[in-house]
């Protein structure tokens, strides 16, 4: 099994930055506004009380914790308005994705009634941002709600996106059990730029809606020559090469943006999320080439790399906070609140920071994790929802201030 992170994960910032001028005008409103708030709230900080700069911060995943799909969860405005108003730094950290990052940031600030801006904001294919290599090759782009991961993808730079409902509109054979998506299909599908084009990358930027679709295509890329679509590779099954020949014909390189399992969905019991998909797929490929090895990439929680980002940019978050001050009392503690043992839980227990913060994982009940589950990692505490999770953090920390009911 190969799983990794991006290299270059730091300099993704640098990306969103050149993507900016294709944002809609009303996420630039947006996110100016939100900068200027933050701008006040520093320029109200007085010297005198630069002995207040917290030592600690927050991290929080969205899905279970904040959001029960786009329903709020009781309390939390008032746990992050709380946070605001107390100058307590934060970051929103996800594995989910799906949408731009100032897309994302300005919905979830209206579901919240919270301001918030992408520098407070970490999703979970945000680290494709920075794959340049990729940008003027012909890649596949798989899951989300219709064209919106290809829309993202070219925010991002990307030049040449297919995806599976362009391959399906132009050769509806290719996948026979679909026919009643035909239509919506068509809706946003764009034309092939070839009959059989070549793909040199895969990417799955969310959770995919139509697994027997996107599996197959996936399949069928990883079984092809070269990456051309409709070709079988002559190295397959080749006892005498690596991994039995199978992906060593040059086939585009496959890319998960997050590995959860599960995820907290607005019915009851979980639902089945990317890494669910990617378990079927791992299945179906082992079944298909006598077990050898699925070669890819994941990003996301709970892999370093996603943590090491995370907290450059909640340092950076907390530098615009407090400007000359941040520097007054060195951030020692980071609470990550999430619903996720394999993702939130593991990755902040697992994490091991380049400046030496001391992260710490607090586990909500309103998500993934339910009272009587079994804990295949232990939390540093398990409280009932955000608003508990806050109160512990204050409370471990010393502040000075509790949340109240």
């Amino acid at each position: 099994m190969t799983t990794c992170a991006a290299p270059t994960i730091f300099s993704t910032a640098r990306c969103l930055a050149r993507s900016a001028p294709r944002l809609s005008a009303a996420s630039l409103r947006f996110s100016a506004s939100s900068i200027e708030r933050q701008q006040r709230r520093r320029l109200h900080f007085s010297p005198e009380s630069a002995k207040q700069v917290p030592d600690f911060a927050f991290a929080f995943d969205i899905d279970g914790v904040l959001l029960r799909s786009s329903d709020p969860i009781p309390r939390a405005h008032a746990a992050l308005d709380f946070l605001q108003k107390q100058s307590i730094p934060f970051i929103l950290l996800t594995n989910g994705g799906g949408k731009h990052e100032a897309d994302r940031v300005a919905e979830l600030s209206d579901k919240l009634q919270i301001p918030l801006d992408t520098s407070m904001f970490v999703q979970s294919h945000t680290p494709f941002a920075d794959m340049d290599h990729y940008k003027d090759k012909t890649v596949l782009v798989c899951g989300g709600d219709g064209a919106k991961c290809r829309h993202v993808a070219e925010q991002y730079g990307y030049q040449t996106v297919i995806t599976p409902a362009d391959i399906y509109v132009a050769n509806p054979d290719i996948w026979p059990f679909s026919g009643a998506l035909h239509s919506h299909y068509a809706s946003f599908a764009r034309p092939l730029p070839s009959p059989s084009p070549k793909f040199d990358a895969i990417f799955v930027y969310a959770d995919p809606r139509d697994w027997g679709l996107d599996l197959s295509l996936i399949l069928d890329l990883l079984l092809s020559e070269r990456g051309q679509l409709g070709t079988l590779s002559p190295l397959n099954g080749r006892a005498d090469l690596p991994n039995r020949g199978y992906q060593q014909d040059a086939q585009p390189p496959l890319h998960f943006s997050n590995p959860d399992l599960w995820w907290a969905a607005r019915y009851h019991l979980s639902r089945l999320g990317q890494g669910g998909f990617r378990e079927a797929l791992e299945g179906v490929w082992a079944k298909v080439t006598a077990g050898a090895e699925l070669q890819k990439h994941v990003f996301g929680k709970p892999y370093q790399s996603t943590y090491e980002f995370a907290e450059k940019r909640l340092l950076a978050h907390r530098a615009a906070l407090f400007g000359e001050h941040a520097g007054a009392r060195k951030l020692s503690t980071v609470y990550m609140v999430g619903d996720n043992l394999e993702s939130d839980i593991r990755g902040a227990n697992g994490y091991r920071s380049p400046v030496g913060t001391q992260w710490r994982s607090l586990l909500v009940k309103t998500g993934v994790y339910q009272t009587g589950n079994a804990l295949s990692v232990e939390p540093t505490q398990i409280v009932p929802d955000v608003f508990d999770a806050v109160n512990a953090g204050l409370a471990r920390s010393k502040w000075r201030v509790r949340l109240e009911e």
